[in-house]
């Protein structure tokens, strides 16, 4: 018989490609990896892995292993998520937040969970959308707050289950005071946008171009605060969802852009946990959350 714990390693290496990447996700030695799948090796009794370099890859047997591996493992998750809800235990929950959920809904989901399930443990860590997507996929966290821009779909992994949360609104951002109406008024400023390779960072630089020009972007931080405190104070300008202020008073003027667009925030988790009392507990408590953001729930907020 396959050892789950070693079947988990090989899946791992599958989905994050180096030894090295497999031991700091589980905090492990890459010497105690190489033995454990050299054990999983002679219990298959095929070669799972190659050399490639300074690195291994899988071969096709160590391929076919790991796909078996995925469902080994959701199938075991999902015996636990059953027997959870005939016993609850509630076990911890690890949630990945991208930041402006974690500025908008994670302390009004904690509220909730205080008052609903006060045993509930929650482990919450701020990782970007594409990461924390990663980290559920590959078991380094049990659920995600990820978000989606209009036109720009994220990958489907056929291990996650999504549920939308609902969408809120992404508006161009100045300072209180300064005259612009458009996005057009906006060709000639200094802008603040999110790294390059960032969904959010490809959608704005679409946006402006749909207006007739190219954004110049002097600015580009992860930190959606910052972003707030450059557009404050009149060094920048940008696109900021409505999310990010979480119901509190703008620090900066709002305008509508073309059509009013809207991205999605959606949880995702592994499906063989999906039924998990806490789980479910968990993204209850964030659909509440959500619904409780006035400038979300009243669809609009301040705008020039």
């Amino acid at each position: 018989m396959f050892d789950l714990r070693r079947l988990r390693l090989l899946h791992e290496l599958s989905m994050r490609g180096t030894l090295s990447a497999v031991a700091d996700a589980l905090s492990f030695s890459p010497s105690t990896i190489s033995q454990q799948l050299a054990q999983l090796e002679r219990e298959a009794g095929v070669p799972l892995l190659e050399p490639e370099g300074r690195r291994v890859r899988l071969t096709a047997q160590g391929e076919a292993l790991a796909a078996h591996a995925a469902r080994m493992l959701t199938a075991d998750e999902a015996a636990r998520a059953e027997l959870e809800l005939l016993q609850p235990s509630l076990a911890p929950v690890r949630l990945a937040v991208m930041q402006s959920a974690a500025h908008g809904l994670v302390p009004r989901a904690l509220d909730v969970l205080a008052e609903t399930e006060p045993r509930l443990r929650v482990e919450i860590a701020e990782l970007a959308p594409e990461e924390g997507l990663f980290e559920v996929a590959a078991r380094g966290f049990d659920l995600a707050v990820a978000e989606q821009y209009p036109g720009h779909t994220r990958e489907q992994r056929a291990l996650l289950e999504r549920r939308t949360l609902g969408r809120d609104a992404i508006r161009l951002a100045v300072a209180h005071g300064d005259p612009a109406t458009s996005l057009a008024d906006l060709r000639d400023r200094a802008w603040v946008m999110e790294p390059e390779g960032t969904a959010a960072r490809q959608w704005a630089t679409q946006q402006c171009r749909a207006a007739g020009f190219e954004p110049d972007v002097r600015f580009a931080l992860a930190d959606l605060t910052a972003h707030v405190r450059l557009v404050a104070s009149g060094h920048a300008v940008g696109m900021i969802p409505a999310l990010v202020f979480g119901g509190d008073e703008p620090a900066t003027r709002s305008i509508d852009l073309p059509e009013r667009p809207r991205r999605e925030i959606f949880t995702a988790v592994r499906r063989g946990t999906a039924d998990r009392p806490g789980i479910r507990a968990v993204r209850a408590a964030l659909e509440d959350a959500f619904a409780r953001v006035p400038e979300i729930s009243a669809g609009r907020g301040p705008t020039g």
